[in-house]
Formats: structure tokens, sequence, C-alpha cells
């Protein structure tokens, strides 16, 4: 299975170098730095435009139809715009430097849909959006200070965030908080000894994980109700939506951070994971989530995923190494 996995785009192939073959750091660095030259990373880079952005726009293409049939539900919105482009090239592992002077391009050109007055790295008001920006602000060297505060200030009382607060919601969603947390983290990992977030903001992280540890990571507090269907869905690119395996995904990463062990109480999204393993070792794509794309990066719903069985074998790796004496 490794052979067939490291027969990959760059984009993954470094990352399975590093975390399943476990090659020495000059080898999986040299992949890594490929991202930039060839494969999906250098088609993504060829697509950005002279003013620093993707598509024209800051979270949707230029002159979007947002009464259109695009903008349609259960159309799916487009993934094409900027901050979706940067956040694919990041988790991609692309060097910062392939990049140079784009976060002072977007600073000048770039403005955000819902309110063209606010500058592209200071945020708007969706938690989500304002996510994706934090980390790709760490990420390029673009001060984004103000928008790490911004997380502290707005999460919520139960600990997790929302981005519906801005209609009045008072309560946590899985979606808003995993991402959140994810940016967060990316933060904290931004100043390479992890002091690049203040106090607060990393107690507002370990908030937020237990927001979602208490809950099993997978199921309402009240009743114990799984809290979506779709939790379960194994599908790559995987967007904003949480699921089990992101889930799994972010609080491996963490630990990891944090020098902590595995949390017990992730052991039903782990088995949900585990369940989905076919006999030859590798993971399926169940879904596509829809909406406008540069190109597919994985394979269709039904056939073996590369990047869904990298994930989903990483995680399970982690979760079963720690328990081995």
């Amino acid at each position: 299975m490794t052979s067939w996995l490291l027969a990959s785009d760059p984009a993954l192939k470094w990352q399975v170098e590093r975390d399943m073959a476990h090659e020495p750091p000059d080898v999986w660095e040299a992949t890594r730095e490929r991202v930039a030259t060839e494969g999906f990373g250098a088609r993504l880079l060829a697509l950005q435009d002279p003013d620093g952005q993707w598509a024209g726009g800051a979270f949707f293409p230029a002159h979007f139809d947002f009464a259109g049939p695009e903008a349609a539900d259960g159309a799916g919105q487009p993934w094409t715009a900027t901050t979706w482009t940067l956040t694919t090239l990041r988790t991609w592992g692309l060097p910062a430097s392939a990049l140079t002077g784009t976060a002072q391009k977007l600073a000048a050109s770039s403005h955000w849909e819902y309110d063209p007055t606010l500058p592209y790295w200071g945020g708007e008001v969706d938690a989500c959006i304002n996510a994706a920006t934090l980390a790709n602000g760490a990420w390029l060297g673009a001060d984004v200070s103000g928008l790490a505060q911004w997380f502290v200030d707005h999460q919520m009382a139960e600990g997790g965030w929302n981005c519906e607060w801005v209609n009045g919601s008072v309560r946590s969603s899985f979606n808003s908080t995993l991402n959140s947390l994810q940016a967060i983290l990316s933060y904290e990992k931004a100043g390479g000894d992890g002091t690049a977030g203040t106090d607060a903001l990393r107690a507002a992280r370990k908030a937020g994980e237990e927001y979602l540890l208490t809950r099993g990571a997978l199921r309402r507090k009240t009743t114990g109700e799984l809290v979506q269907p779709w939790f379960g869905v194994l599908a790559y690119p995987f967007r904003w939506h949480y699921t089990a395996l992101r889930a799994l995904d972010y609080f491996r990463e963490a630990a990891l951070h944090d020098g902590a062990a595995p949390d017990p109480r992730l052991a039903e999204a782990v088995g949900m994971v585990r369940y989905k393993r076919r006999e030859d070792g590798t993971w399926l794509q169940e879904h596509r989530f829809p909406g406008r794309v540069w190109f597919d990066v994985d394979v269709p719903p039904g056939e073996r995923s590369k990047w869904l069985t990298f994930h989903a074998h990483r995680a399970l790796d982690w979760w079963d190494s720690a328990e081995s004496p």
C-alpha cells in the first residue's frame, strides 16, 4: 500500500514519505519543494491573478451571482476563489516562499464580499472564513494578530464557535469549532516553537477541544444522538465539513504539538474510520462536496482514494501506536 501511495502527486507524496515511509527529512523536504513546480500545486499557482487573488475574489469568484443557480441550496459553493485556493496550497505543504509578495498584494487589493470595506487580512464575521484567513495569514507572514484575538472574543460560552453568531446563535457548531481549532493550532505552530499564540488563544483552543471531546467528537451532549449523519462519510477534499476523519486528523496534530496522548473519548470516531477500511488496506471515496473547482484532485465516489487512505491510515497508526505497550 505504501508503494501505491508513493506513486502520487508531490502534494501527497511528501506526506506519505514523512508519515508512513518515515523517510529522513532531506527526502520528504525535497519532494515538498516540488509542490511549487510540479503537479497540482504548480497548476494552482499558474492560475493566480496579477493582483494576488484567484478567480478575482476573496471567498467567491468575481461576479458570482448570489441569486443564481450556482448559489442554490444543494448546488455547492464554488471552491476557486482566493481563500479556498490558499487553504488548499497550504494544506498541500506549498512552501510560503513560492507565494512571496502575495500577502502584500492581497492586503492592497482583496476585500470581502460580505462587506467590501473590510480588508482581507482583517477577516469578516464568519468563523470558518476567518479561520482559513488566520491560518493562511500565519503561513504567508501577514499580520493576523487581530484576527487571532477575534477568536478569543467570539468563543461561545460552551467552548466552541458558530458562524451563525452574527444571526444570534449562542450555541457552538461542530463545523465552525473544528475549523476554528485548526486555524488556531496553525497560528500557534507558525512561530516554529509554538510561541506565536497568546496564552488566551491557547486556552481558547483547549476549551474548544473539550467542547468536542465531551461529546465524543460525534454526538449531542443532551441526547447522545449523532449530530449529523454525514460525520461518518469519507470525502476528499475535506472542505469545511466536519467528519470523524477530519476530527481525528486535527486531534492527532494537536496531540503531537502538545506532547499529549490520544484522548480515549475519540474511540468511537476511530472505530467509525476503522470500520470502513477495505481488506486491501485502502479506503474508498464516498462523496464529493459539490461546487465549482479548478480541477479534480481525487477519484470519483466508489473508487480507492489515495488521499483518504493516507489520512485514515495515519490517524489509525497514531491511535494504535499510542495504545501499544
